[in-house]
């Protein structure tokens, strides 16, 4: 939709123009809630310029269910490619055809004395009685002090800038990281033919299919999904928790580090540092693989219980036997010797939300909220990790997080309306 800047007062105005604020922009238009989606680049920019080239869903194409655009391609139990995701989102902004500014970045938003806020940008100001956050969790890639040592002659990128292996120089490739980029990504170039070195962490993986289903077609049949935040056993806690790694890549399968050593891969505990042409790793290999694999061993346990409980016909199930072990732990590497010749770092994001002056933020610098609804009056988050569900970082739960916002809004509006009628009254 082609806005005129004329206007400088809307009702809410929604910072990020990505899925989740689309999303809400969709309610809102049902609403006829006046309202703004601010975008600093173009609207679902990450998934068109932050993505590497093989990259897929790691969740099938049936939970796909933004507003009013549930999948429609012919292959709801596969996972789309990094073009088929992008034509799905360009539809969808396109069925959306939200009020949205693109190219313009959000430098301040604070409350106003009188009510509101004050929506300080890089082309003007606005004004707004609500604001809904949908700027998502992760803006400033990490990577560690430790990097500005590595000698000038590393490449180094972070997990968001990688595309595809041809971009690296030639040599070993250095991934620090094994959360879901992390591995895809040491998966990715290990395909084509890379030396790869994996640093790992702690995080978690499952199985991609598990007695005769993917899992998560299983978890759905068992409400894991439906389950709420403050229900799930860590309650907040869970946001923190890193993801699980596996892949829809090639129509889905498992992601097993051990196999990859099998097959040539050098995989080290926690990078540490470096320092004087090392590499200093944590002794942790054992126990991250170990770690990964009760993980993997527990979500199919859970699987087999609710089979047995509901008498349910399914393939035999069993126990991951490991393919492989490490020998020792390798707490010092030669930079030189290893031929590595760039790294990847894999180890996430931090949150930015420097530019909004509310106090709603914990320690961390992460929102405190109550399904997206904020201490703050007419403040609001939304595309959030765990927001509400465990979908409400993807495309699966996003619908109904936005539907219950815009009614936030709408109640918000409404309320703010009757207080003015008995403020004139009076």
């Amino acid at each position: 939709m082609n806005i005129e800047m004329t206007k400088s007062h809307y009702n809410t105005i929604i910072v990020g123009g990505g899925q989740a604020g689309l999303s809400v922009s969709h309610y809102l238009q049902q609403e006829n809630i006046d309202h703004l989606v601010l975008e600093k680049r173009t609207v679902m920019h990450s998934w068109k310029n932050e993505r590497w080239d093989s990259f897929t869903l790691v969740t099938p194409n049936w939970q796909c269910l933004l507003p009013n655009h549930p999948y429609d391609g012919d292959d709801p139990k596969g996972f789309m490619k990094r073009t088929e995701i992008i034509d799905y989102l360009d539809r969808f902004a396109a069925k959306v055809n939200a009020p949205v500014i693109e190219g313009i970045k959000v430098e301040r938003i604070t409350r106003r004395a009188e009510g509101g806020y004050c929506v300080t940008t890089s082309e003007k100001e606005f004004t707004c009685d609500q604001v809904v956050v949908s700027s998502g969790g992760y803006h400033q890639p990490i990577i560690p002090r430790m990097a500005e040592r590595l000698p000038e002659s590393i490449v180094q990128i972070h997990s968001a800038q990688y595309k595809n292996a041809s971009q690296l120089p030639e040599g070993a490739v250095l991934v620090v990281g094994c959360g879901q980029s992390g591995a895809q990504i040491a998966e990715d170039l290990h395909l084509e033919g890379k030396k790869v070195f994996l640093a790992t962490g702690d995080a978690p993986r499952c199985a991609r299919f598990y007695r005769g289903k993917d899992v998560v077609e299983w978890l759905e049949e068992m409400d894991y999904y439906k389950m709420s935040v403050d229900k799930h056993p860590l309650r907040e806690g869970v946001r923190d928790n890193t993801n699980h790694y596996v892949t829809g890549r090639d129509g889905g399968r498992d992601i097993d580090l051990r196999k990859f050593a099998t097959e040539g891969m050098e995989l080290f505990g926690h990078l540490l540092d470096y320092d004087k042409g090392e590499l200093k790793f944590a002794p942790n290999l054992a126990r991250n693989l170990q770690h990964a694999d009760d993980v993997y061993n527990n979500i199919n346990q859970r699987i087999d219980a609710y089979i047995e409980q509901n008498n349910i016909e399914a393939p035999a199930g069993g126990l991951y036997e490991p393919v492989w072990a490490p020998e020792e732990e390798r707490e010092i590497y030669s930079l030189e010797t290893s031929g590595i010749t760039s790294v990847i770092w894999c180890i996430g994001f931090t949150p930015d939300f420097a530019w909004l002056d509310a106090p709603v933020f914990n320690g961390r610098g992460n929102p405190i909220h109550t399904r997206g609804v904020t201490a703050v009056d007419g403040l609001y988050f939304v595309g959030l990790p765990w927001l509400y569900t465990w979908g409400s970082g993807r495309f699966s739960g996003i619908d109904q997080d936005a539907k219950y916002l815009s009614q936030k809004i709408s109640e918000y509006t409404a309320s703010a309306l009757d207080a003015q009628k008995q403020k004139e009254v009076a």
